[in-house]
C-alpha cells in the first residue's frame, strides 16, 4: 500500500507493533502459571535484555526489507499463534519469533533479500540457530505463507485504525487476534476465507 511508503508511517507502525507485542508477552507471562506452555526452540533461557521496541527498531533499520514485510510478519505471527496454542507469545520467545517472521516474510515477499547468516547477525543469534528457527516456524505455520490482498488489507486496516485511535469495526473490535490467547476469557479470532472477499468471525474458548 502507498501509505507504507510514507517515511513517517513505518516508525509509527514499528512503535505500535512493539507496544502490542509487549502487552501480549506480559499478559502471557502472567498467565503461564495457569496454562501449560510448551518449551520450543524459540524460547531463551532468560529474558533478552534488549526491549521489544529496540529489537524491532534494529530489525527495521538493518533488514532493508519492504515495508509490507512487517505487515506480513504480523499475519504470520497470528497464524502461528492460532496453530500453536501451546506456544503463546511471551517474553522468552517474542524476540526469536520476531526476527524469524520478518525473515520469512522478506523471503516470500521481496525479490531481493539477505540470507540467514545476515538475519542471524541482525537478531543477535548464530546462523545455525537461525536455520533451526526458520524450519520450526515454517512447520508451525503449516507452510501457509500466502497472504491474499484481502487478508493483508484487513490486518493493515486493523493496525492503522488502532494507531489512529479510531474505533475498529465490530468484527475486530473485540479481538486482539490470536496473540491474546493467554487471557482466560472468550475471544473472537479472525477466520479468513482466502477465496472470498469477506471474512467471518469464529468464537473460541480460551
Amino acid at each position: 500500500m502507498a501509505e507504507l511508503e510514507n517515511p513517517n508511517m513505518m516508525p509509527n507502525l514499528i512503535t505500535f507493533l512493539s507496544s502490542l507485542l509487549e502487552e501480549v508477552a506480559e499478559s502471557n507471562d502472567l498467565n503461564c502459571g495457569f496454562k501449560a506452555q510448551k518449551i520450543s526452540v524459540f524460547h531463551g533461557l532468560t529474558r533478552p535484555t534488549i526491549s521489544i521496541q529496540s529489537y524491532l527498531d534494529r530489525i527495521y533499520k538493518y533488514a532493508n526489507c519492504s515495508p509490507s514485510c512487517f505487515i506480513v510478519a504480523y499475519v504470520y505471527l497470528d497464524r502461528f499463534a492460532q496453530r500453536q496454542p501451546s506456544l503463546p507469545i511471551n517474553s522468552f520467545n517474542v524476540h526469536r519469533l520476531l526476527i524469524t517472521s520478518v525473515m520469512v516474510a522478506a523471503k516470500f515477499m521481496d525479490d531481493m533479500y539477505y540470507n540467514n547468516a545476515y538475519y542471524a547477525k541482525v537478531g543477535g543469534i548464530s546462523t545455525t540457530e537461525m536455520n533451526f528457527l526458520e524450519v520450526d516456524f515454517l512447520f508451525g505455520l503449516g507452510f501457509h505463507l500466502n497472504v491474499t490482498p484481502n487478508t493483508f488489507r484487513t490486518y493493515y486496516t486493523y493496525l492503522q485504525r488502532k494507531m489512529t485511535m479510531l474505533q475498529p469495526p465490530p468484527i475486530i473490535a473485540e479481538s486482539s487476534l490470536s496473540f491474546w490467547k493467554g487471557r482466560s476469557l472468550k475471544v473472537v479470532h479472525l477466520c479468513f476465507n482466502e477465496e472470498e472477499s469477506s471474512h467471518q468471525k469464529q468464537q473460541l474458548a480460551v
